[in-house]
């Protein structure tokens, strides 16, 4: 865990090494009133790194992940959101609301579908995406922690495949129902518990 912001470091450790409860609770209301935010969390990852890899070698892949990034970066951009971090295949990103997050994802996938086109297999950008709502801790813009990322890490890197968008139940209620967003019921298991979630719906054969 990577966490570049001093006075949030001290206040971690004042929290564990406090014992008392009350003096605890007041640190950990110190850190949520600085960091904290209720926000839209994204998470892409990349499908295929393990096969690519050992077929083609590191540097083959990681062309492709220079690829997605120069990709995804302005897509989140031109939908009000902002970047959080890149990491290995994976890209980290907080949107305005979870329609715009969904409508960013759409776009995504839809932007590597058609650049796809213009590549041979090997070169070829699959992403499976993950979207979530709730209260995050947002450190100097750089890392992000809460269950809202774990939950949108979870369905975007273990539970998506190829093509695949997931997004919570929770986030998907804040997504107005007049709008063109449509997903099919799923429930996913994400730390040994049950989530009620939806697989957007976006292309026609799905």
């Amino acid at each position: 865990m990577l966490i570049k912001d001093s006075q949030f470091q001290e206040l971690l450790l004042s929290f564990s090494q406090e014992i008392n409860e009350k003096q605890r609770k007041q640190i950990e209301e110190q850190i949520w009133k600085k960091y904290g935010t209720e926000n839209t969390v994204l998470v892409l990852d990349m499908s295929g790194f393990s096969l690519l890899t050992r077929k083609y070698g590191i540097v083959h892949y990681l062309s492709m992940i220079r690829r997605m990034q120069l990709t995804v970066e302005p897509i989140i951009a031109g939908h009000g959101g902002m970047l959080i971090k890149f990491e290995a295949d994976n890209c980290f990103a907080i949107l305005p609301s979870p329609l715009a997050a969904a409508r960013s994802a759409i776009s995504v996938q839809h932007a590597f579908a058609t650049s796809n086109l213009l590549t041979t297999d090997d070169l070829d950008i699959h992403v499976s995406i993950g979207i979530d709502y709730g209260k995050i801790l947002i450190i100097n813009n750089i890392d992000m922690y809460g269950d809202a990322v774990n939950r949108a890490c979870k369905m975007g890197e273990d539970i998506g495949v190829a093509g695949e968008i997931f997004i919570t139940k929770d986030a998907m209620s804040l997504i107005p129902k007049d709008t063109e967003i449509t997903g099919k019921p799923i429930q996913v298991n994400i730390g040994g518990l049950n989530t009620d979630a939806f697989q957007i719906i976006y292309r026609k054969e799905e």
